[in-house]
């Protein structure tokens, strides 16, 4: 289950032109990379909401064998779910926020959560105890959500990456309406349950901001071990530099000097020097 129905309002002005899971990231949409992920680890069959542009959603999933589960009002993270449960069947559920971007083994994620037969199985970045919107107490169980204890013995903190694995129990307690770890992980907790625990992952980024957007195609670079990256069509017009770039295809880079940590989306035209920037073709939008 993809979650991809969210309005996308800290990423404006650029989801005023696309849905946020839509946003390019490198060579290709960010509901690529997730379903390519999701995929990659055996899940099937693959279902994503929609409801902030979901035409434009609906039309994309078409092309990639995707279900969607269409919202007419924003159900929220449980609420998602719960709605697509006749297509999800009634077993065990990876759920994927729809903008993030997680270094980790989906299929480690899956062992885990099988192998402690557990409620809930949450992909975490460690940090110390007591930091992070989740606490862990020995054996990976979870004491603590956000600001909540619910146990005693927080041995380690860490930050929740929006990849999760939802048993068929856990899942039978998730409202019709509402936040998954708010008004579903809590709850639960709170009732004294004390089978939600965490799979750790190395790292994640958010595209929910301008900052973490551009990261996102920085560390796609990183990661596909390219300094810079020119999609096809794209055309680099006179004495040009691109450094830490994402140019789409079909876009123009003119001017003279750098174009430093910047992503071009397809068809925009950028002019050098320019750092620290998105370009899109309703304009410029600084990250800094």
């Amino acid at each position: 289950m993809i979650l991809a129905a969210g309005l996308g309002t800290r990423l404006r002005p650029l989801t005023d032109l696309a849905p946020k899971p839509l946003v390019p990231v490198g060579d290709r949409p960010m509901l690529a990379h997730v379903v390519d992920a999701v995929r990659a680890a055996g899940c099937e069959p693959v279902v994503a909401n929609a409801f902030h542009h979901a035409d434009e959603v609906e039309r994309f999933c078409a092309g990639v064998g995707v279900a969607v589960s269409r919202e007419h009002e924003l159900l929220g993270t449980a609420g998602g779910i719960t709605a697509a449960a006749a297509r999800l069947g009634h077993s065990d559920v990876l759920v994927h926020n729809g903008d993030v971007l997680v270094s980790l083994d989906l299929g480690g994620l899956m062992a885990t959560h099988r192998a402690r037969g557990a409620a809930a199985t949450l992909a975490v970045v460690p940090r110390p105890a007591g930091e992070g919107n989740i606490g862990v107490g020995k054996n990976g169980q979870i004491v603590r959500i956000r600001t909540i204890s619910f146990a005693e013995g927080e041995i380690q903190g860490g930050l929740f990456t929006g990849v999760h694995f939802i048993g068929p129990r856990m899942r039978a307690e998730l409202p019709a309406k509402g936040c998954v770890v708010g008004d579903g992980y809590m709850p639960y907790l709170g009732a004294k349950n004390a089978d939600l625990y965490v799979h750790v992952a190395r790292n994640f980024v958010d595209v929910g901001s301008l900052a973490g957007y551009l990261r996102a195609n920085l560390e796609w670079l990183a990661s596909t071990e390219r300094r810079s990256f020119v999609g096809e069509g794209a055309r680099i017009e006179g004495p040009v530099r691109l450094d830490a770039t994402v140019v789409g295809g079909g876009a123009t880079v003119r001017g003279e000097g750098p174009l430093v940590r910047c992503v071009v989306w397809p068809g925009a035209t950028a002019t050098a020097p320019l750092e620290d920037a998105v370009v899109t073709a309703a304009g410029i939008s600084k990250c800094t």
